[in-house]
């Protein structure tokens, strides 16, 4: 008589959804070669003047607020009166062929990777209006495609203390939502994406438009709003430097909760949910 075989469970087959609609996957890779180019121009921009100031004036004579200088035999990173040694890092360094350079930022770092300001500026300026308009498309398609409603808008019951608290306890402890729920922003990402689309990358055009001539001449206003083309060139620093923080901080995160499903689900927009936990935890 043949044993019968023991019935063995069937496995969950997986649950894919509709993740990422096709704007937010286009702005998604075009903003990341955007920035990317920004920041690497950028830098070389500001080997020029290695100094930052507030106000309306700057120059090497007056009190800066950060400063990457060079000894002869040093380099270092000024911050008011704290002063720290980056020799090899920043200020003094070494390139490829063994030759000490004495620019703020290395040569791997920028765009071009030789000091040239007057490309760095060409660069910069041309991605500079792929950003401003791609934002743009990008809000508006948020605002009426109804991406902002459907996705980023934070309920009432996500801004209880309790609630954000208890997220941040569960990102710490590398707990991330399960099921549908990952299907879902949760409010430390609603906050973060709205920060950046809405906050972040808006100062940094407007802070880039008031450091040009010609727009001061037309909006002067700009001058007033930041203090200063100095001040303006400050906050736009400080908030490249928000939006570099804003990446690592993404890339941990995709890279924790699984970068082959979250880059997949960023490529074709389809996501596949993790299972619920046993445990219902």
């Amino acid at each position: 008589m043949a044993q019968a075989d023991d019935p063995s469970p069937t496995p969950p087959q997986p649950v894919r959804v509709y993740r990422h609609r096709l704007p937010t996957r286009i702005w998604h890779w075009l903003n990341a070669v955007t920035l990317l180019v920004l920041l690497m121009s950028g830098l070389m921009i500001f080997n020029a003047h290695p100094r930052l100031y507030w106000g309306e004036y700057g120059a090497n004579n007056d009190p800066a607020w950060l400063v990457i200088g060079s000894t002869p035999d040093s380099g270092y990173l000024r911050i008011g009166s704290l002063r720290v040694e980056t020799t090899g890092v920043l200020g003094r360094w070494t390139n490829a062929e063994g030759v000490e350079k004495t620019w703020a930022f290395p040569g791997w770092a920028t765009i071009p990777t030789s000091y040239n300001l007057a490309d760095g500026r060409r660069w910069h300026l041309f991605f500079a209006w792929v950003l401003a308009i791609s934002l743009t498309l990008y809000m508006l398609w948020t605002a009426i495609g109804g991406h902002l409603a459907k996705d980023l808008h934070v309920r009432r019951s996500e801004w209880s203390p309790r609630h954000i608290w208890h997220d941040i306890k569960q990102h710490a402890r590398l707990r991330f939502p399960k099921g549908e729920a990952a299907a879902r922003y949760n409010i430390l990402q609603k906050l973060s994406y709205i920060g950046v689309i809405f906050v972040l990358l808006p100062l940094m055009i407007a802070t880039g438009l008031t450091m040009s001539p010609g727009i001061n001449a037309g909006a002067p206003w700009l001058l007033d709003l930041f203090g200063g083309r100095q001040s303006a060139r400050s906050i736009h620093f400080i908030a490249a430097w928000a939006l570099v923080a804003f990446f690592f901080v993404h890339i941990a995160m995709v890279l924790l909760a699984g970068p082959v499903n979250e880059i997949r689900s960023m490529v074709s927009g389809w996501f596949r949910l993790p299972p619920e936990r046993k445990d219902g935890a």
